[in-house]
């Protein structure tokens, strides 16, 4: 937190001072009223490194923004939503380019739940202060006089680290229920606690999340899951039923949060609190993040008890990789999120297996199941224990370790993408005058095998075609009902311990 007598506008960059300044001169030589709002705000309060982009508040109707922006000396100017009377502009170029947006002062009414804001232009900054999510984004600095603006209390908010919906917390969730996820976020960001009235009313709006696009859904949640504070922030979702709206995949593994499991299975440890320790202590990326919140999701659906009273949960991270692709999928998550959070629930158990005893082609086969996951796949399985024993922690790690050396040291040896059959599909038809047909995969998997056990190289085509005369030979000598992998000469079965 910053001296709050120091001008907040000496807390910006250069290049943010310089465009502030030429924009109070040109919007004031005009008579209009300019003021720097939101988070850029907030960030000098808390003295944090400032966010490229100028975010402003003004008198000028939206043409008249456009005349003065274009005067000031942008680069470029265009209409960011017309809707929202606000004017995006471009100043500088690269590494100091900077955008500006500004904003007519609005009046937002909103006629009933299903419709979005109706703006009107002819509000003064006080009342479009009133319309903005919380307090600590609810204050203004005149771009001239540096003098702030703080009707709602938003200052003493950001000294208490506090998230205090502005006005009526009802109304504010109402007008957009994004801003339910909003809050959580800020905890997770900022390290905020929520203001109780304000949580109140999260919980009495959670069902109106449903309004919001899944897009903006899933982006919000994201922002979330990369926060400092993200096991804040998860339980700040959990506690006001949002994770149940959001993400009504985890409801089992969430409702035993607050369930005593104790009388059905012992002394199992709390799945919900297992799973927020593992995200915090994953790297803030992305994948990895959203990988380990759902890592666990299959174990609710999958406990059982055996014999000896152990509990165990067979085949969860099959389950869980199916309930991960669907969470993601029906948040119209992109291919590339679902298709790689869903491999590392489905292999995040594998690392923990690690033995020195694994074979090089045990190592290369997990690698190359992991595909370009791979990293986050270890460092996932690095945070995947919790477990209050030191000891265990710390050789869970080295085993981790150990496996991405051992991966590493293989790298050296061979690039993984070269691990494919030497002799493709149409040099097999070529070489053996054979028709396209189901006998090519078997020959192209055979040697690919080769080429991970090492007994064949990458670009041996002459040994490749040896090869696969003899496998071609060992199959027709074999009865059909065999499979073409069973038996093969020069394989052995990949034993994980």
């Amino acid at each position: 937190m910053v001296d709050v007598s120091t001008n907040l506008l000496d807390r910006l960059s250069p290049a943010q001072q310089g465009v502030t300044r030429s924009l109070a001169g040109v919007f004031g030589g005009a008579g209009e009223e300019l003021f720097l709002v939101g988070g850029l705000v907030r960030d000098a309060l808390l003295g944090h490194a400032m966010l490229a982009d100028l975010d402003f508040a003004t008198s000028a109707q939206p043409p008249r923004s456009r005349e003065l922006l274009e005067s000031a000396g942008a680069s470029s100017v265009y209409l960011v939503g017309e809707r929202f009377g606000t004017i995006g502009a471009i100043f500088g170029d690269e590494p100091d380019r900077l955008r500006a947006e500004v904003t007519t002062y609005r009046r937002e009414a909103y006629p009933d739940e299903n419709r979005f804001p109706v703006v009107a232009f002819d509000a003064a900054l006080i009342d479009d202060l009133a319309r903005r999510d919380f307090t600590m984004n609810a204050i203004a600095v005149d771009a001239r006089s540096s003098k702030m603006f703080d009707p709602w209390g938003g200052e003493a908010d950001v000294a208490q680290s506090l998230v205090r919906a502005v006005g009526d917390s009802d109304e504010r969730f109402l007008e957009d229920p994004l801003r339910l996820l909003r809050a959580a976020r800020f905890v997770s960001q900022l390290g905020f606690r929520l203001d109780w009235d304000t949580e109140q009313a999260m919980a009495r709006q959670a069902p109106s999340l449903a309004r919001i696009s899944r897009e903006r859904i899933l982006a919000e949640l994201t922002r979330l899951l990369l926060g400092d504070y993200v096991d804040h922030g998860l339980d700040a979702l959990r506690r006001t039923g949002l994770l149940h709206i959001a993400l009504p995949e985890l409801e089992p593994l969430v409702a035993e949060a607050s369930e005593d499991l104790a009388p059905r299975f012992g002394r199992e440890k709390d799945l919900w609190d297992h799973t927020v320790r593992v995200v915090r202590q994953t790297p803030p990326r992305p994948t990895v993040r959203w990988a380990a919140l759902l890592h666990d999701a299959g174990k609710p659906v999958t406990r059982s008890v055996g014999l000896d009273g152990e509990v165990h949960f067979f085949g969860h991270e099959r389950v869980g990789a199916e309930l991960a692709h669907r969470a993601l999928d029906r948040l119209n998550a992109d291919r590339a999120l679902r298709s790689s959070v869903r491999t590392l629930v489905e292999l995040h158990g594998r690392p923990a297996a690690y033995e020195a005893s694994w074979t090089d082609s045990a190592v290369r086969r997990l690698a190359i199941d992991a595909g370009e996951a791979w990293d986050d796949l270890l460092d996932l399985a690095a945070a995947d224990v919790t477990s209050g024993r030191e000891q265990k922690r710390i050789a869970a790690e080295r085993r981790v370790a150990d496996l991405r050396t051992r991966f590493d040291l293989l790298q050296e040896q061979v690039e993984l993408a070269q691990l494919e059959s030497p002799l493709d599909g149409n040099d097999l038809m070529r070489s053996f005058d054979r028709p396209p047909g189901p006998w090519i995969k078997g020959v192209k998997n055979y040697l690919r095998e080769l080429v991970i056990e090492g007994a064949l190289a990458p670009d041996d085509r002459n040994g490749a075609l040896r090869q696969a005369r003899l496998f071609l030979a060992q199959e027709e000598s074999t009865p059909q009902t065999s499979s073409p992998m069973i038996g093969k000469p020069g394989t052995e079965p990949i034993r994980l311990k």
